[in-house]
Parts: structure tokens; sequence; C-alpha cells
């Protein structure tokens, strides 16, 4: 309960700063409007049924893109992990590929999926992959040599290995590289829509600032906050399900 309070209070202390600084400085609304108007354009957005629309839109991306980039780079990374002569093979492409501007990409990604929706999961794909392969790999790699060679002595099948040793000991791992993953995917998808979007949020906000509805354009920039903050707290709240084991999540636990 402290931390919420202590939480809430930062929020508040931040509106009311702002409310301040556009007051006292006497900031134009068409660069910075006050707390006020911005959340009632926000009200007004929640008003309108076309906003949901956008809301789904965007959330289809960048869930889709999540979960793909979840399954493929749980799978690769614990593949490179455990088996060295893939990791030899195909480490340097999947490292080229995270050191090259996933930006520059999004023209080509809307050369081979088209302007529709599969095109910005891709890219939500793309820029939420490489924190659940770094992180699986390196839970794969972070398997206790002694146990595993305990569980070798027991006459225990790579199934059982697998299921009662890696995955218990890369899960910790791999949920950090899901919470980093959830952040970059709804980047992935609010870009994409920046650049070759007819809907979701990120082309709401674009089309705000064309007609220099200001205040709307931060309410989006605050709804796409809200959401990026429930989603991140969704994932994070896995831990306590998946690993309630973990220091991690007593921890968390602890402090909430």
């Amino acid at each position: 309960m402290k931390r919420t309070a202590i939480q809430i209070t930062s929020v508040l202390t931040f509106f009311l700063l702002w409310k301040l600084y556009v007051t006292v400085f006497n900031v134009s609304a068409l660069v910075l409007p006050p707390p006020e108007d911005v959340l009632f354009a926000l009200v007004r957005m929640l008003q309108d049924s076309n906003t949901y629309y956008h809301i789904y839109t965007t959330l289809a991306e960048c869930l889709g893109g999540f979960v793909i980039a979840v399954i493929l780079g749980t799978t690769l990374g614990q593949l490179l992990g455990r088996i060295q002569i893939l990791d030899t093979i195909f480490k340097p492409f999947v490292i080229a590929l995270q050191l090259t501007p996933k930006v520059a990409l999004i023209p080509l990604f809307i050369l081979w999926f088209g302007f529709g929706i599969e095109s910005k999961i891709v890219i939500s794909a793309l820029m939420a992959f490489f924190p659940v392969f770094a992180n699986s790999y390196l839970g794969a790699k972070s398997v206790d040599i002694g146990l595993l060679e305990v569980f070798k002595v027991g006459n225990s099948g790579a199934r059982q290995r697998f299921r009662l040793l890696v995955i218990p000991a890369s899960l910790p791992y791999i949920l950090t590289g899901m919470e980093m993953a959830i952040v970059l995917a709804i980047i992935g998808a609010v870009v994409s829509e920046f650049v070759a979007g007819s809907r979701g949020l990120g082309y709401l906000a674009t089309v705000k600032l064309q007609d220099l509805e200001v205040d709307t354009l931060f309410a989006v920039v605050l709804l796409l906050a809200g959401i990026g903050f429930v989603l991140y707290f969704a994932v994070g709240s896995l831990r306590k399900i998946l690993i309630p084991w973990h220091e991690s999540a007593k921890s968390s636990s602890h402090v909430a």
C-alpha cells in the first residue's frame, strides 16, 4: 500500500508541475496544453466509438507481434543456448538482425506484407524478438552443471531434464525478456502506424497532429502510456503465477 501511495503521489505531482509550468511561463496550448485540457480530450475520445476501433487495432498488432516474438525468441534461445553447433551457425545472423535499425526495415516489410495489419504485426514481432531471445539464450546457458550431472546420473531422459531443470532455470530470464518485449512490441506497432497506417492509435496521433488538435494528440499519448502500463503489469504479474518460488516474485510481492 505504501508503494502504491507513493506512485499515485508522484503522478499527481507530475500533473501539478505540468500545470504550474504552462501557467507561469504562459506556454501556448499549441505547444503544451494544460493537463486539464488533455484530460477533457481523453474523456471525449473515450466517448467516441471510433477510438475503440483504433485501440483494438493497435492491441491486435502489438499482442500478435508479442506472441510471435515470445514463441520464436524462446525457442531459438533455448536451441542455440543448448546446442553448440546451432549457436555457432545462427548466432551471428541473430546479432546482425538486432544491430540493423528496425525503422529502416519498415518499408521493406510493407512491400512484402502490404499496408494491412500483417506488416504491423511482423514489425512489432521484430522489435520484440531480441530481448526474449537474448534472455532465453542466457537462461539456457545458466543451467547449473552440477544439477545437470545429477539428473544424468539418475538416468533421467532429455525431456525430463528439460521439463524439471532447464525450463525452471530459464523462466526467470525469459520473463525478464518478455517484460522488455511487450514495451518494444507497442513501440513497433505505433511506429509502423506512423509510417504506413490507416488505423490504430499511431495513425490517430498523426491525424491529430495534422489537424493541430494538440490536446487530443497528448490524450492519445496518454492513452498509449496507460495501455503500455497495463500490458507491462500483466506480463510482470506472470512471475507470481509461473515462478512463485523465485526471489524476483517474492521480492515484488513483499514490496507491494
